[in-house]
């Protein structure tokens, strides 16, 4: 059996790290797998590993430094608006709603709902949006 290669090491060390980033998305371990990967190139080219160690603490910091503040303001540029903007708006009911379930589709997005007015509304007529608790939109008649 073969022995890994240096350069395999750091990318799968990179992939750990990417992938650790998703449970703590605080767009640092994110830079350490992007400085891994600048790694593996320099072990592929068959640099020293010390060499490769000084790449990865230099990279670190340039990513850390430079990209980490632009991946944290991309990351809230691209938050999407909270559900706020679907109040006031039509949706159109695809589960029977009565006050305690039902179901609602608004701009191609399903949502729990529950009907505000103490009325049911049957699947294929349009409600409109009055408030929203976490995921449950809450509705009366359009």
């Amino acid at each position: 059996m073969e022995t890994m290669s240096l350069w395999q090491i750091w990318c799968i060390a990179g992939i750990v790290l990417c992938i650790t980033e998703i449970f703590t998305p605080a767009m640092f371990l994110l830079n350490l797998g992007f400085a891994c990967f600048v790694s593996a190139i320099f072990a592929a080219l068959g640099v020293s590993s010390l060499i490769q160690v000084i790449v990865f603490a230099i990279f670190s910091a340039i990513f850390i430094i430079w990209l980490r503040p632009f991946l944290i303001r991309k990351r809230e540029s691209d938050t999407p608006e909270t559900v706020e903007m679907y109040i006031g708006k039509t949706a159109k009911v695809i589960e029977k709603v009565t006050q305690s379930e039902g179901r609602i589709a608004i701009f191609g997005e399903e949502w729990q709902a529950k009907s505000l007015d103490n009325e049911e509304y049957q699947i294929g007529e349009e409600v409109k949006i009055v408030k929203n608790d976490s995921i449950v939109m809450y509705v009366q008649k359009a």
